[in-house]
């Protein structure tokens, strides 16, 4: 079985501990991103309350129970 070299070094000779190191960090790395969630329905959106308009009267409107 051959092994392929992952992490190769352009310059200086890294000890071990520092090798050790650069293999913690990198493996500590979440995988990769989660895949985007499917299209949101607007349905579960339209049963949430609506912001009050702009205008006149609208401060006292966000104080309302709605």
């Amino acid at each position: 079985m051959s092994e392929q070299m992952v992490i190769r070094f352009e310059r200086g000779t890294p000890t071990a501990e520092e090798v050790a190191a650069l293999v913690a960090v990198l493996s500590a790395r979440p995988a990769g991103a989660a895949a985007p969630a499917g299209p949101v329905s607007a349905w579960w959106r339209s049963g949430l309350p609506a912001a009050p308009a702009a205008g006149p009267g609208a401060w006292r409107a966000s104080g309302l129970p709605r």
